[in-house]
């Protein structure tokens, strides 16, 4: 069963708070976060992408980076920006995004429960990923972005958390991209027991949706801690790390999509008529073309639109990853035709978030960068957690979770 803790978490002030939470670290480059804190030396970028305040040469990945960070965090703390919570709480967290509103309850996940699966996971790590969050964990000495998880709906948690938002929030803003954050404390100790209750006796496991490698970090370094630590009792703030739970039905998986930068040594005709092999083929016409359903897909190609419907026998919808369009796709486009074998490694392929568009894969062939694009139907939840439960690993760049989470709203300190 999954344990949830409740912690002293680190805040900033209301009239700060808009001016302090930033984007999470992964989700623009250096120069792009640059461009953001110009104007904003409060920016918690500034602890999360330390590189914006040292010369551009310098390597992401060297000590002064981390020990910047450090720097940071603790003049945020010094200064007043973040003060700490005088006792131990739960929070929840509410993202509204075109119109719908996801409530997600804030608190600390086990190093425990990672280690012994109790966390799924779905997706691969790589190492030097892993390494850069643990680096900073170790230098700053917190959890400073929460990671983001989801946990089967649960009857008598959704009405406590409806009791809770019913209340007036610590926090409510619009960032600059249109999304609503909203941020309650959960500071009555019997309902925080019976939250942490229900999830010990009631969740079986929780998932990573978004945020593999700060997971693993977290989940690193507390065990790290540990070994180090010969006095270790099993509650000190180390065993556990921040984390933001969602009710996976709240939650939505955006499409996915490819862009190639060529046919393989293909005209387009030629292309054309092999893909008939696998899929039913069909010009739509000039305007974006998005798949409704699964197995169906959208191309662009010099131009224009088609839909692509695989053929019965490219598929298999008794396997969890031989259901997933991603799959299909590559088993039968490109692979095949297009000899693109290794996703993560091959430089003639790009993936584009569905929160830019479908215009945004027509334009990238038309600018001549790229030679033709596919548009996916997106993942489900019920796909995820089912890849998880079975102990899979979904292809790369599968699902794409939308609104991220505001980073700098609340951290834990690993003391």
């Amino acid at each position: 069963m999954a344990k949830l803790h409740a912690f002293r978490g680190f805040r900033p002030g209301k009239e700060n708070v808009n001016q302090v939470a930033s984007r999470p670290y992964d989700v623009l480059n250096s120069s792009e976060a640059r461009e953001e804190v110009k104007e904003n030396p409060w920016s918690f970028l500034h602890v999360v992408k330390p590189e914006v305040d040292l010369p551009e040469e310098t390597s992401l990945y060297s000590e002064v980076v981390y020990n910047t960070g450090k720097e940071n965090l603790e003049k945020l703390i010094s200064e007043g920006y973040f003060l700490q919570d005088s006792t131990k709480m739960l929070y929840v967290y509410g993202q509204t995004m075109f119109g719908k509103t996801q409530y997600g309850i804030v608190g600390c996940a086990a190093v425990t429960d990672y280690l012994e699966d109790v966390i799924k996971k779905h997706e691969l790590t790589r190492p030097d990923k892993e390494q850069d969050r643990m680096k900073h964990i170790r230098v700053t000495n917190f959890n400073a972005e929460p990671v983001f998880f989801a946990f089967p709906d649960h009857t008598e948690l959704d009405g406590i958390v409806e009791k809770v938002v019913s209340g007036k929030a610590e926090y409510d803003f619009t960032s600059d991209d249109g999304v609503g954050h909203h941020f309650w404390l959960v500071n009555d100790s019997t309902l925080v027991n019976r939250i942490i209750e229900i999830f010990e006796n009631d969740i079986e496991a929780t998932y990573v949706a978004d945020g593999h490698h700060r997971t693993a970090a977290a989940a690193l370094v507390g065990q790290e801690r540990k070994e180090l630590n010969p006095d270790h009792k099993g509650d000190e703030e180390y065993n556990f790390f921040l984390a933001v739970h969602f009710p996976a039905s709240q939650l939505t998986i955006i499409d996915y999509n490819r862009v190639v930068k060529d046919l393989n040594g293909h005209t387009s005709e030629e292309f054309l008529k092999e893909l008939e092999e696998g899929f039913v083929v069909k010009e739509t016409g000039t305007d974006p073309f998005r798949p409704d359903q699964l197995h169906t897909f959208g191309m662009y190609l010099e131009g224009k639109w088609y839909s692509l419907d695989a053929k019965p026998g490219t598929y298999n919808d008794d396997d969890p990853i031989g259901c997933l369009d991603v799959t299909v796709l590559s088993e039968q486009v490109l692979g095949p035709l297009l000899n693109i074998t290794d996703l993560r490694k091959s430089k003639r392929i790009d993936f584009v978030g569905g929160i830019r568009g479908l215009e945004e894969l027509s334009r990238r062939v038309d600018s001549g960068e790229m030679a033709v694009a596919f548009a996916l139907y997106p993942v489900t939840m019920k796909q995820l957690m089912d890849i998880a439960d079975n102990g899979m690993i979904m292809p790369p760049k599968t699902t794409w979770f939308e609104p991220k989470l505001r980073s700098g709203l609340v951290i834990h300190s690993l003391e």
